[in-house]
């Protein structure tokens, strides 16, 4: 008894092959096939483009949260002082420095003072957010960098100020020039508190990433700080960096317990949890709606296999005659259709890997054509469009795109495998 051939054998990819590339003359099957393989690439490079956009964007936004800011900060509780105030300042900032620093993941810890106030220069005017920090404590900050074309440096931070580029493109300013800094709580009077006008050199000015700080932060030498703000021998709060931003809240606790019984924490989770949330949110809707952008492209191979199959009746009758079983017409155009969904994920993926890859000059050349402006930082926060490749987002889109296209085809294929082949041959 002669023995079966193997699933998948030489001779079923042959005739499936054969099918894949008809001639226009036989029916318009391979016009149906590159029109299927154009919609898979489509889908699968879009895919792709928007899970490395979503995750670039994502980790871009995190860096500059973490970059320029306090992954915590350590606050005093409120006290009521003897002329009705509420107090949260530390006194003993020092000392609290030197316990929290001990806590195991805290890299770094600076006291700080902060305030708001209305920078001048001509006639030009800002809202700022000035930081009093120390010069070492400055100089260790990650993530600011020196806008470029701007010169200075921090290294002469004490006798001056450094401002964002924000800010000095908001009052035109340049390093040299000298800025008034003027806040309605200054100076104290007999006569009650008269605001406090004080004037500073730009010694540097330095860009964090984020257009939101850049455009508002300035930093003054804390000792200077505390004059201007009446904050002498105090400060407002600790500002802490740790190994492990992510885990942040799990050092709440140690970092209470090291500051001191009246100490309070507000973690970077706290300030921008919903925002990371809301983008968790869009990145999932984002994902399904690209899915049934996938799942549609894949429906192009079954309406391509419906034709093949129609088209395909005389020569599925003459097979089965010859002793081809339900399970080998099966497979032949399983292969038909499992193929072209191959193809186009793979194109699909090339093409979606090279946008990630060369995204800043795709999109330098995409703003050229659309004559400029495409990215409003201030609007979307950081100065360009990021794009991260990942390798789960790879995988996942190619389950995705590899699973609907083996699964829509397994149909078509059914009809072609069940089709009568006297009813197939009655009218040839």
């Amino acid at each position: 008894m002669a023995k079966s051939p193997a699933p998948f054998s030489a001779f079923e990819w042959m005739i499936a092959w054969r099918y894949l590339r008809a001639r226009r003359a036989e029916g318009g099957v391979s016009t149906m096939t590159w029109i299927s393989i154009i919609g898979i690439t489509l889908a699968v490079f879009a895919l792709i483009a928007t899970l490395a956009v979503r995750s670039g964007f994502r980790a871009e936004f995190v860096d500059t949260i973490l970059g320029a800011n306090a992954h915590v900060q350590i606050y005093n509780a409120g006290q009521v002082t003897e002329q009705g105030r509420i107090d949260r300042t530390i006194a003993d900032y020092d000392a609290m420095v030197a316990r929290v620093a001990e806590v195991p993941g805290v890299t770094r810890v600076a006291p700080r003072i902060q305030g708001q106030v209305m920078a001048n220069l001509r006639s030009s005017n800002a809202g700022v957010q000035v930081f009093g920090m120390r010069v070492d404590d400055v100089q260790t900050l990650p993530g600011l960098e020196p806008a470029e074309g701007t010169g200075g440096s921090f290294d002469r931070y004490e006798e001056g100020i450094a401002i964002g580029s924000g800010v000095a493109q908001q009052l035109g300013a340049q390093v040299g020039d000298r800025i008034k800094l003027i806040s309605p709580n200054g100076v104290r009077t007999a006569f009650g508190t008269s605001p406090r006008v004080n004037a500073y050199e730009v010694v540097h000015i330095f860009s964090a990433g984020r257009y939101d700080i850049d455009r508002v932060r300035v930093y003054l030498p804390l000792q200077e700080a505390q004059s201007f703000f009446n904050r002498e021998g105090v400060v407002d709060e600790l500002e802490v960096m740790v190994e492990d931003p992510d885990n942040v809240n799990a050092m709440a606790l140690p970092l209470i317990r090291a500051a001191g019984e009246r100490a309070q924490v507000w973690t970077w989770q706290d300030a921008s949890g919903g925002f990371l949330r809301a983008l968790e949110v869009e990145d999932n809707i984002m994902f399904v709606i690209l899915s049934i952008l996938v799942l549609i492209a894949a429906m192009n191979i079954v309406s391509g296999l419906i034709m093949l199959v129609k088209n395909k009746g005389r020569d599925i009758g003459i097979l089965r005659t010859v002793g081809l079983s339900e399970g080998n017409i099966l497979r032949i155009f399983f292969i038909c259709g499992a193929s072209t969904g191959l193809i186009g994920t793979t194109l699909g993926v090339i093409l979606g890997c090279l946008f990630a890859i060369y995204i800043d000059p795709v999109f330098s050349f995409v703003n050229v054509m659309m004559g400029g402006g495409v990215w409003d930082p201030s609007i979307r926060g950081i100065y360009s469009l990021p794009a991260q490749l990942h390798l789960s987002d790879v995988l996942s889109a190619i389950a995705l795109s590899l699973s609907l296209s083996f699964i829509v085809t397994i149909f078509p294929a059914r009809r072609a495998a069940r089709m009568n082949p006297v009813e197939a041959l009655r009218y040839e």
